[in-house]
């Protein structure tokens, strides 16, 4: 009976001690509660004038590719591999290229002797042309020679100083003279049209020729393009295609990371995308460094929204438009710390919608290049 009066009396004591922590631990909600309250109204009018939305760190990607199909024949960089503008980071084989140039080149040659055979040609053919107007001069003078013993023939038979048949021998010189000389011109006439089909056969070897050379361009421009170079300085980010690959017209070899063009894409609502001017300051944290904060500037605001409700007709449903915009890490920046940018990485970007608005203490000391 002594013990069940013990506990009876340490059971009170037991409560008070109980009322007690129970009291403590109120009043450390509390405390943290309020501080919670105050540091949160802080934290909320410390954000006045800025926005921010969640986003992931994206670059320019670029496709390196074959211009032409062919074989692959070496990929000389490796995935991770920092190229410059212009580099070659690719060949492709050139045995059949090459094959075509020596073809091209040699019908080059044999145009150029064409050309030259063809003036030739027109040389003669003008020779040929001074030789028949000499023979039609000539036989112009033997038909005028002809014409007047004809002439004096006729005027000497009337009186019967002549006979007949020499006014018949006479009057058959004369024609025979005539029939020669309209040969002659005719032959004249003949070496005029050899003259101009010469001198078309020069045209056409000029042409010939240049139909060689732009042949011949032709194929070196897609020698040129057999050494695939990188447009831009970058990163390799993947290879798609390895030596020994035949890869199609336009087929991808590999893709290029522009690591000097950077930006974080988020969104931001209605309202904040609208106050957002392009060329804002902004600044970006990612979740895997927030002790580093990256200071960007505001490059893009989408015209059309992104997760648009079926009705926008009420202001509360144009409320939950939402814009996708775009921060752009300064180049300057992005060349110190070029071994650390990554693609894909999520953080979060804050703009200032007010330029009269201060950031806040924890973006406040941005990184500088």
């Amino acid at each position: 009976m002594k013990g069940s009066s013990d506990f009876a009396g340490r059971e009170p004591s037991l409560n008070r001690y109980w009322r007690l922590a129970l009291l403590l631990v109120a009043l450390a909600g509390a405390s943290y509660a309020a501080w919670l309250y105050q540091a949160n109204r802080l934290a909320a009018r410390a954000m006045i004038g800025i926005a921010s939305g969640n986003g992931r760190i994206e670059a320019v990607e670029i496709d390196v590719a074959a211009r032409t199909a062919g074989r692959l024949s070496d990929v000389l960089v490796h995935e991770g591999d920092f190229v410059e503008a212009g580099q070659v980071v690719a060949t492709m084989d050139v045995e059949q290229l090459n094959a075509q140039r020596r073809e091209a080149m040699a019908q080059l040659s044999r145009a150029k002797i064409a050309i030259g055979t063809a003036r030739t040609l027109v040389v003669q053919r003008q020779a040929e042309k001074e030789a028949a107007a000499a023979t039609v001069s000539q036989n112009d003078v033997q038909l005028q020679s002809a014409q007047k013993r004809l002439a004096r023939s006729q005027q000497l038979s009337r009186s019967g100083s002549v006979s007949e048949q020499t006014l018949d021998d006479d009057r058959a010189r004369a024609d025979a003279a005539a029939a020669t000389l309209g040969a002659a011109k005719a032959n004249l006439a003949a070496t005029d049209a050899a003259i101009g089909n010469a001198e078309a056969q020069v045209v056409d070897a000029k042409a010939a020729v240049e139909a060689a050379e732009a042949t011949v361009v032709r194929i070196e421009a897609d020698l040129r393009d057999c050494d695939l170079k990188a447009p831009r300085s970058g990163r390799i980010q993947y290879l798609v295609a390895h030596p020994g690959e035949v890869v199609a017209a336009g087929g991808r070899v590999l893709n290029l990371l522009d690591v000097g063009d950077v930006y974080m894409t988020f969104f931001l609502g209605t309202v904040d995308a609208g106050r957002t001017a392009i060329g804002s300051e902004a600044r970006i944290v990612l979740d895997a460094a927030p002790q580093y904060v990256i200071p960007a500037r505001v490059s893009f605001v989408s015209d059309v929204a992104q997760f648009t409700p079926k009705t926008v007709e009420t202001e509360e449903e144009r409320e939950k438009l939402m814009f996708r915009l775009r921060a752009q890490v300064p180049k300057e920046l992005l060349q110190r710390y070029v071994t650390q940018v990554k693609t894909g990485l999520p953080g979060r970007a804050y703009v200032r919608i007010d330029p009269a608005a201060k950031w806040p203490a924890p973006l406040s000391t941005p990184l500088t290049p």
